[in-house]
C-alpha cells in the first residue's frame, strides 16, 4: 500500500504535457525577447507562411521560411551581408500560450541553442 502514492504520482506526471499549439504562430506580427549573457535583445517581426521581416536595432532583415512541421522552421536570410547571415537558423517552438510562445534556436548543424519568447502584437 505504501507504493500506491508513488504509482499515482508517476501516472499523473507522465500524462502531463506542456501545451504546444503552433499553427497560430506561423502568421502574424510579434515582439521577441532573447537574453544572451545577461543582455536582453528585443525585436519585432512580421511573418507570413513563407517570409519573415524582422526589425532589430534599426535594421531590417528578411528571411525565407521553410516549415519542417507545425512547430519547427528553418530561416534563410534573403540578402546576407556576411558569413554569419549565410548560415540557416533552425527554430523550434517549445511551448505556447494564448498570446506567446517560447522557442529555442540555433544555426543549422550546431548544438549550442539559445531560448527566447515571442509575444503576439495587437
Amino acid at each position: 500500500m505504501r507504493f500506491l502514492p508513488l504509482i499515482l504520482l508517476f501516472v499523473l506526471c507522465s500524462c502531463y504535457e506542456k501545451a504546444r499549439d503552433c499553427k497560430p504562430y506561423q502568421i502574424g506580427e510579434f515582439y521577441s525577447e532573447v537574453t544572451i549573457d545577461g543582455v536582453v535583445f528585443k525585436s519585432t517581426f512580421k511573418r507570413d507562411k513563407n517570409i519573415q521581416v524582422e526589425k532589430y536595432d534599426k535594421k531590417i532583415d528578411s528571411s525565407n521560411l521553410r516549415w519542417i512541421n507545425d512547430c519547427e522552421v528553418v530561416f534563410k536570410t534573403i540578402n546576407p551581408k556576411n558569413m554569419a547571415e549565410r548560415k540557416d537558423i533552425h527554430l523550434k517552438i517549445l511551448t505556447t500560450t494564448d498570446s506567446s510562445y517560447t522557442y529555442e534556436y540555433s544555426y543549422v548543424g550546431e548544438t549550442k541553442k539559445q531560448q527566447g519568447t515571442a509575444y503576439i502584437m495587437n
